[in-house]
């Protein structure tokens, strides 16, 4: 592998195999930013799986509610839910159904 010689973008001095800026020590590496880059791209996507098994929908919480009459609402709103998708599901397959003829 041949010597890289990097230009710093931050002061404007010349550097020779290194990642980071030998003067004002920001990074010039264009690897390294990619890297970088991957990994908080990553770090985001599994903080927002996270925050989506941490806060459950309306329903999901109501069912584990402490309060007796919270938690028959929320099987109420649950099985409202289910009900509405499953009318919801068979009247696309009903809607299907007939267009294929």
């Amino acid at each position: 592998m041949g010597t890289r010689i990097i230009k710093c973008s931050e002061c404007g001095t010349i550097n020779t195999n290194t990642d980071y800026c030998s003067f004002c020590n920001s990074l010039i590496s264009d690897a390294k930013k990619r890297v970088l880059k991957a990994e908080e791209v990553k770090n985001a996507q599994i903080k927002e799986v996270k925050k989506e098994l941490e806060n459950p929908n309306l329903a999901e919480r109501l069912k584990k509610h402490p309060f007796l009459i919270y938690r028959i609402f929320g099987w109420i709103l649950y099985s409202a839910i289910l009900v509405v998708s499953a009318i919801g599901a068979g009247l696309a397959w009903f809607i299907a159904m007939v267009a294929a003829g």
